[in-house]
């Protein structure tokens, strides 16, 4: 099967590594994995502050570049929201993208859900010692329906206990811009939801969006709170090992 992976404006610029887990698993699952060089950002910054024919623009491009790919796999619920859910509305009126969009989204999938859902692959070659707990994004929950999937995959990995945080489908604050236009009830926000992670006894925070993550890794860093961050993915393919997200990659 040949899938191609979007890897996202944060993965690209921020995290590269969790573009390298997801490789490694959609391989260790039997896929080929393209990588389409020309692949750019998916519009959504753009399309949720109303600048529309920038996300227009962006998604003709996307568009383009993955179409001719059998499967789209990404890594983020958030980005994998505006593909699957948005595209088709934004491009509807469109000439000779309407139909693409429609049609592309049927082909598009989160990791976790493309892994367990059409694959149905849980033999990870992977071991976490630690308590972790997973946080679900809003896209990834809301937009997509995805709850259950990284739990699976998480419940497959040797050593790895998954403690479930109060709250756990409550938005952590990040909303894209939502935090730079409305910072103090983010900061309440993200307050929230790294009290219900303390209180969880976790020592590893998970997520899928690395949006998220780094909102939320900002908080606890600031608390000096003695917590791991990762995306799923690192800990699905067994490349958790090393610093966390925020933390010192030369320590």
């Amino acid at each position: 099967m040949r899938v191609a992976l979007f890897v996202t404006c944060l993965v690209d610029l921020v995290r590269p590594s969790v573009g390298f887990a997801a490789v490694k698993l959609l391989e260790q699952a039997g896929c080929e994995v393209v990588v389409p060089l020309a692949q750019t950002c998916c519009g959504q910054p753009a399309y949720n502050n109303g600048d529309k024919k920038t996300a227009v623009r962006l998604a003709r491009q996307v568009v383009d570049t993955l179409y001719i790919y059998d499967h789209i796999v990404i890594p983020s619920g958030s980005c994998g929201g505006m593909l699957k859910v948005h595209y088709p509305e934004l491009l509807k009126d469109e000439p000779d993208y309407g139909s693409k969009a429609a049609e592309l989204a049927g082909r598009c999938y989160e990791l976790t859900s493309f892994l367990v859902d059409v694959l149905k692959f849980d033999s990870l070659d992977a071991a976490y010692d630690g308590q972790l707990t997973y946080h679900d994004s809003c896209s990834s929950l809301r937009e997509l329906g995805i709850k259950q999937q990284p739990r699976h995959l998480l419940g497959n990995i040797n050593g790895c206990q998954l403690n479930e945080i109060a709250d756990t489908e409550s938005c952590c604050g990040f909303g894209g811009t939502f935090c730079v236009k409305y910072p103090a009830i983010s900061t309440r926000m993200v307050d929230d939801k790294v009290n219900n992670i303390k209180k969880s006894g976790a020592d590893t925070l998970v997520a899928a969006d690395l949006g998220c993550l780094l909102n939320i890794t900002g908080r606890i860093k600031r608390l000096g709170l003695p917590i791991k961050v990762f995306h799923v993915a690192e800990v699905l393919a067994g490349m958790a090992q090393g610093p966390g997200i925020g933390e010192d990659e030369s320590t």
